[in-house]
């Protein structure tokens, strides 16, 4: 486990029961139980993880119970369920757009901003109204009806777009709907033994699907995208996804994984949290009845530094290859920390696995005949190093560890002879930084071949 985030207090003891939020860019929406609207200005002081709150506004004209909200910046608008009907007011003034006189009796909505092949973005909404679901596209600063309702098993209690389908959590299973114009209906699995289904959008298209303390994500044909589930150490109440990383809402605090690697990154623990929503990239808020917190990102070197002592290189990577293009050292920091990956499954006895990494990369041949006992000579095998120190091989690992090397050198040996007339000296890496490498591809086909010949002899020997 490492730190992935700080969460930091953003409102404490509101008087008002928060019964949803919804974040866009600096600013915090909380709908409360009373109905009253408040918008909040964060801005974080530079350098620090404080923040400046400000209360920018109070909106009492909702008057009625605030269920849920959904803000489009893109068009300026605020979704709303209010009194089992949907609102649409202007982000900016409050003022009430319209209201979907078809909806009435609605009880949860869906919204899904989708970008054209033109590059236009295009919002289409579902709305569940008793038994059935009603779909809306956003046009003119109205929402039009997409196409014919669609009749539902029951009454939907969480549902998320996915690319053209959408899923909807029942109280007792989970269905797949298409939006095909034939509305199919794809049966997936029962929801467990939790009190509610939890449907999450993910960042890919994809949606997060909870069945008791397992989530599966699942593409727009209901088929699971993952080899395994996520497991939590309790049922998530609500999700948020952050590449890498998802972040659920459980009972006693908030907890973060990843989907690949499967890994708990940390547990932070909060006074009864019951929603998360995010601003976009970086930006999430988590709240209980009457506080709410953000959650800043630790920063990606800082990250990156605990997890490569951790070894966690693959999640390691995945943070490196988020870095700005503007950081001169991304491009050496991810080359780096591959070396690393596959060094580590050298180590773990991953011997073909280490040598197609190290194929990709271009590490020099010698660093990685080195890592072999008895087949460099021993004046230049003392001028290499290694991150640590190197496994002891013998027996049956040491045959399939020299399987692999001959796997490994019959393919850059081709490469080699293909470049031999070529006036460049050879551009190979070091395993690791200051490691000399060899630069001629006479000599370095000449240690190749004499390292073949003994793999070749001490596997017939084994043999």
């Amino acid at each position: 486990m490492h730190d992935a985030y700080e969460p930091v207090p953003i409102l404490e003891k509101l008087p008002l029961q928060i019964d949803c939020l919804a974040a866009w860019e600096d600013w915090l929406l909380v709908g409360t139980k009373p109905g009253h609207l408040l918008l909040y200005r964060i801005k974080k002081d530079a350098g620090t993880n404080r923040f400046e709150v400000t209360l920018e506004k109070s909106n009492k004209n909702f008057s009625k119970k605030i269920q849920q909200l959904y803000v489009v910046s893109q068009y300026k608008i605020l979704v709303s369920l209010l009194e089992n009907n949907i609102h649409v007011h202007d982000l900016l003034t409050f003022q009430q757009i319209t209201v979907l006189s078809k909806a009435k009796g609605a009880t949860l909505f869906a919204c899904d901003l989708q970008q054209t092949s033109s590059g236009e973005e295009r919002l289409r909404m579902c709305v569940a109204v008793k038994k059935k679901l009603q779909l809306y596209y956003w046009k003119d600063r109205e929402f039009h009806e997409l196409q014919g309702d669609f009749g539902a098993p029951d009454i939907p209690k969480s549902m998320a777009w996915c690319e053209n389908s959408i899923c909807v959590g029942f109280k007792r299973d989970y269905y797949l709907i298409r939006m095909d114009g034939r509305g199919s209906i794809k049966e997936l699995f029962p929801t467990g033994k939790q009190l509610e289904p939890l449907v999450a959008p993910l960042a890919d298209g994809k949606v997060a699907v909870g069945q008791d303390d397992l989530t599966v994500v699942l593409n727009e044909e209901g088929v699971c995208t993952q080899k395994c589930a996520l497991n939590w150490t309790d049922i998530p109440i609500a999700m948020e996804h952050q590449p890498p990383y998802i972040i659920a809402v459980l009972p006693r605090y908030v907890e973060i994984r990843t989907f690949e690697p499967r890994l708990l990154v940390q547990s932070v623990e909060l006074q009864r949290p019951r929603f998360i929503t995010s601003a976009g990239p970086n930006i999430v808020y988590v709240a209980s009845n009457h506080f709410v917190w953000r959650l800043v990102p630790v920063s990606i070197s800082s990250q990156i530094r605990q997890l490569l002592q951790d070894k966690q290189f693959e999640l390691a990577l995945q943070l490196a290859k988020m870095k700005d293009d503007s950081d001169g050292d991304k491009k050496q920091q991810i080359h780096h920390i591959q070396n690393l990956f596959a060094f580590n499954l050298f180590c773990q006895k991953r011997f073909d696995d280490s040598m197609q990494v190290f194929a990709k990369l271009g590490t020099d041949p010698t660093h990685v005949i080195g890592l072999y006992p008895d087949l460099l000579p021993a004046d230049y095998r003392k001028q290499l190093h290694y991150p640590n120190p190197l496994p002891t091989l013998s027996g049956a690992e040491l045959e399939k560890a020299h399987l692999a090397l001959i796997d490994y050198l019959t393919q850059k040996r081709s490469h080699l002879v293909k470049q031999l007339n070529d006036s460049d000296p050879s551009t190979t890496s070091p395993l690791m930084e200051g490691t000399p490498t060899i630069r001629s591809r006479k000599k370095l086909l000449q240690i190749i071949d004499t390292t073949l010949l003994k793999c070749y002899l001490h596997v017939r020997l084994v043999k």
